[in-house]
């Protein structure tokens, strides 16, 4: 993007002064070759979510910014009910919830290398992946909606993972506000067969190494140092968000000139947050994030059931779980007063800093984590919120790498034979039942993981705690 387009803050954000029909400045976190080498799609859809009625203080792109659906991937805004607020479902995006965990293992790295290849192969057969995969968990209409109620914590109590794993979940494993008589027939039946699975696109179960300690006072509370192995799990709502998404978009473009709402794009419809439309799409919304939170749950329990039979004593504990694609009530410090604020965060973490009354009492003197997923066969981070994150962006941070190209591009550019056997040569494995789908997720159709984490560090959004290093990725 052209630089002069901006007033530069800081050496890591760059503002855009309301112009045209914006109601607030969009100011985006990146450094100088970040911020040359992103696309002018994201300046144009930034400066229209800052047109949408009720936002507060900006709109905010975060350093792995890039084109999305309405909203920009890593755009994060928040909106006031009391002035005419609205909540957007291109704002929250189609894979609803989709976030990460991260187990701990009690392993070093050389107990992986020592069974690394037939470890992968089970992971693989017993993780189910890739576009469409249907998983062994059958739900009826009862189940479903004790499902879409519960989150993890439904999960548990069906014997999936224990209690002592909602402790680390962010809304501890379930999303009050869920109404399932939201959601759809259709979507429901999307995800009758799904719940346990990967998916596709950049969806993955990655086992890690800690490659580095950046932070060993916050390592130490996270409970990691340098070789312990740790394992990523990187997936969302499957079928049901993305019906629920496609749904409540029409809904909303309709309805939008009822409400007097102007689109700048209809990709950004939106409704009032409280009219009856927002209001059910928060019930469906909110359902689908307990998906995603039960989802992550079951292919937790499935990925401790494969470690078993390698390691039969590894206990494979939550340090966290993060969900990014939400809309979530929050209570944020504007202008000097606390405000009850509807946060959108479309490809973005919440990162609560130290302190904060609704992080997990064992984490909350450090911060919550917040975990960035690299690109396939490159580095991930694990991130701390900070104490000025609140004011920066409402407690929000990038969520990964950022695509720097699309996947048709990236399909053309490689192959994925090619890529798995490159990554094998550096010790790193991939199963995935597509080639196309590793072509599409190659490394180099990302930004560059350490430069998005180093800004979002440097700019006071969240700090580094540790480098992790795959060894085995189930890619979806």
């Amino acid at each position: 993007m052209d630089e002069t387009r901006f007033s530069r803050h800081t050496e890591f954000a760059w503002e855009i002064a309301p112009h045209g029909a914006m109601r607030v400045p969009a100011i985006i976190y990146a450094d100088a070759a970040l911020i040359h080498a992103m696309d002018d799609k994201v300046y144009e859809q930034i400066c229209n979510v800052a047109t949408l009625p009720g936002i507060v203080k900006a709109a905010y792109a975060m350093p792995d910014a890039h084109w999305g659906y309405g909203f920009p991937i890593g755009g994060v805004a928040a909106f006031d009910p009391e002035e005419g607020g609205v909540v957007s479902a291109g704002g929250v995006g189609f894979d609803i919830s989709c976030g990460v965990r991260c187990l701990h293992t009690g392993l070093k790295t050389e107990d992986i290398l020592a069974v690394q290849k037939i470890l992968a192969d089970s992971l693989f057969n017993q993780i189910p992946a890739g576009l469409g995969s249907t998983g062994a968990i059958r739900l009826n209409l009862a189940e479903m909606d004790a499902m879409l109620l519960g989150g993890a914590a439904w999960a548990v109590k069906q014997g999936y993972g224990n209690a002592a794993d909602l402790e680390r979940i962010e809304e501890g494993g379930q999303m009050r506000g869920a109404r399932p008589d939201c959601v759809s027939a259709h979507a429901k039946q999307r995800q009758h067969d799904e719940m346990g699975t990967l998916g596709s696109g950049n969806h993955y179960l990655e086992v890690q190494q800690v490659a580095q300690i950046f932070d060993t006072q916050t390592a130490q509370a996270f409970g990691i140092q340098e070789q312990d192995v740790v394992i990523s799990i990187h997936c969302g709502s499957r079928g049901l968000g993305h019906q629920i998404g496609t749904e409540f978009l029409r809904k909303m473009v309709t309805a939008a000139p009822q409400h007097g709402i102007t689109l700048p794009d209809r990709e950004l419809a939106c409704a009032p947050i409280n009219s009856t439309l927002g209001q059910e799409y928060l019930g469906a919304m909110r359902a689908a994030i307990n998906c995603a939170l039960a989802n992550r749950q079951i292919l937790t329990h499935l990925t401790r059931q494969a470690f078993s039979h390698f390691f039969p004593d590894a206990q494979l504990s939550l340090l966290y779980d993060v969900s990014h694609n939400t809309c979530k009530v929050e209570t944020h410090l504007v202008d000097g007063n606390l405000r009850e604020l509807y946060v959108h965060r479309k490809g973005a973490t919440r990162a609560f800093g130290p302190g904060h009354p609704e992080m997990t009492a064992a984490l909350r003197a450090v911060g919550q984590p917040v975990l960035i997923g690299g690109s396939m066969g490159t580095s991930s981070y694990i991130l701390a919120g900070t104490e000025q994150s609140e004011a920066l962006a409402f407690s929000s941070a990038c969520h990964g790498a950022g695509r720097a190209m699309s996947r048709h591009q990236a399909h053309k550019n490689w192959r994925g034979r090619k890529v798995v056997d490159d990554l094998a040569a550096r010790g790193i494995l991939i199963r995935s039942p597509s080639l196309r789908g590793v072509a599409e997720e190659a490394p180099d159709a990302y930004k560059n993981v350490s430069s998005v984490v180093n800004t979002a560090d440097q700019a006071g959004l969240a700090r580094k705690i540790a480098c992790l290093e795959p060894l085995i990725c189930i890619k979806g």
